[in-house]
């Protein structure tokens, strides 16, 4: 499974991309407005620190406006993938830009019908939004079940099923156990991925009968 991290925080990402756990970045027009800085150059920015896939949606809702937008990011570096909504001028505009070879992320997808249209539009990465659906009273992790389900039943579909709306580190495992392809999280969740109570006392047993000893790995 493959890890997106999910912001514009150009700090965080570096860290992140640091621990070579980093696959890829998702933006949105949310999490680029909170840096302050002009749109274009944090993803280009992003673009240059991440080699794998970074979202940059479009703000058009036309779909002609949309490609005119999308080939514009594409533009920006080849590791652009062009977020469009899943509308009918977004699938619209998402064939014409895979079409023309460049990665699309299809977003705010809520239902499984809609995945299949994202898969037959020839989205790269479908984006269903879990956490969401939770807040709804519905089961988040249930629609990531169908999706892949779905798409398991057609060779021809190649579209990536991209976890989004991550709430907490449980959406991840179960992503996982379902055959997600990727999930694109929050750094504090990602960073939570690592924590266990029973790491840091074992370590803490370890070093504390390793200090008795008096004895140095790389003695001078």
């Amino acid at each position: 499974m493959k890890f997106f991290i999910d912001t514009a925080d150009i700090d965080e990402i570096k860290a992140l991309a640091e621990t070579g756990m980093l696959d890829g970045v998702t933006t949105n027009p949310s999490l680029v407005a909170k840096t302050g800085r002009r749109f274009t150059d944090v993803v280009a920015e992003i673009c240059e620190v991440v080699p794998g896939p970074v979202s940059a949606e479009v703000t058009a809702t036309e779909a002609d406006e949309m490609i005119t937008e999308g080939k514009f990011l594409a533009g920006i570096a080849s590791n652009v993938a062009v977020k469009v909504p899943l509308t009918p001028d977004g699938l619209k505009a998402c064939r014409k830009l895979s079409g023309d070879g460049t990665m699309v992320n299809v977003t705010l997808c809520f239902s499984a019908a809609q995945a299949i249209l994202a898969a037959k539009a020839g989205a790269t990465f479908v984006s269903p939004f879990v956490g969401r659906l939770d807040d709804t009273g519905a089961d988040g992790m249930q629609l990531i079940a169908e999706i892949v389900e779905i798409y398991g039943q057609y060779d021809n579909f190649t579209t990536e099923v991209l976890v989004a709306s991550i709430r907490h580190p449980m959406h991840v495992v179960e992503a996982g156990r379902l055959g997600a392809h990727v999930c694109t999280i929050p750094p504090k969740i990602l960073w939570q991925l690592y924590g266990h109570p029973l790491t840091d006392k074992g370590l803490k047993a370890f070093l504390d009968d390793w200090a008795k000893t008096g004895q140095k790995i790389l003695e001078n």
